[in-house]
């Protein structure tokens, strides 16, 4: 059985995490799976958006304790140049990922969640720093972009407590984006993704990144920073392509349904 399934739906890749009888808890093979996985999605220009979920009503436990009691253990290294504990989360990717979240992301996992860009979470998922229990660090993005995420005040009570938060609570405190029902986190992710897809990518993918630079930045520095970003999409002729759309006729009044 693979641990990671990967399959492409119009321009979206799914990947999906393998592991039910652990919950989706990843060790170290699956760990380099997801990797692998996300590195081929970034390179792949037939491709616009990916979504990170999981099998059977799980998203994912976090690391597979089993694994690092046997010799399976995540790879845990000062190193931001390799790949990370649960596999992507060192990764700076130049495309979107939206994490569909059903039953638990807790540990590990709520660090895979919040690497994602954008959170679809079923109003029965819970989210949590469940690895407080065990002594099991963060040491994969957890800490800071909780914080970034939702505020150090939200963060630091969810890392001190351990406590799980509802997928109604998360979507209060921002850390969902979107909710869909029990078993349709999935479906909406992927109506998300196609409505990413249909918008002029370069510019898209050019105002994420000044989005995420930013925060290493100064205010006039990161102006700077996203005024050039921009003019390469302008110089592009994406910029001029929608002009031309707009002046006949389509997208007017807020439409998105006929650009």
């Amino acid at each position: 059985m693979r641990d990671v399934i990967v399959e492409t739906i119009g321009r979206t890749r799914v990947v999906t995490i393998n592991r039910p009888q652990v919950r989706n808890a990843v060790d170290r093979d699956a760990a380099d799976a997801l990797y692998d996985a996300f590195v081929a999605f970034d390179s792949d220009a037939d491709v616009d958006i990916a979504i990170l979920a999981g099998t059977n009503g799980s998203f994912c436990a976090g690391a597979d304790l089993k694994g690092v009691s046997d010799g399976r253990g995540n790879r845990v290294v000062a190193d931001l140049g390799v790949r990370g504990p649960m596999g992507p989360t060192r990764l700076r990717l130049t495309k979107p990922v939206i994490a569909a979240i059903e039953g638990h992301a807790v540990a590990g996992g709520l660090e895979l969640a919040v690497w994602c860009d954008l959170r679809v979470a079923a109003t029965d998922a819970i989210l949590g720093v469940y690895c407080r229990r065990w002594g099991v660090p963060l040491v994969d993005g957890g800490t800071f972009r909780l914080a970034r995420l939702i505020g150090q005040s939200r963060a630091m009570d969810l890392v001190l407590t351990g406590r799980g938060v509802s997928a109604n609570e998360a979507f209060a405190m921002g850390l969902v984006n979107r909710l869909a029902g029990p078993g349709e986190a999935l479906s909406v992710a992927l109506t998300l993704a196609s409505e990413l897809s249909r918008f002029p990518q370069q510019c898209l993918r050019s105002d994420r990144q000044s989005l995420l630079d930013q925060w290493s930045l100064s205010e006039d520095d990161a102006l700077l920073h996203e005024t050039q970003l921009g003019l390469r999409t302008i110089r592009s002729g994406e910029t001029l392509e929608g002009a031309k759309r707009f002046a006949e006729g389509r997208g007017r009044s807020g439409s998105f349904d006929n650009l």
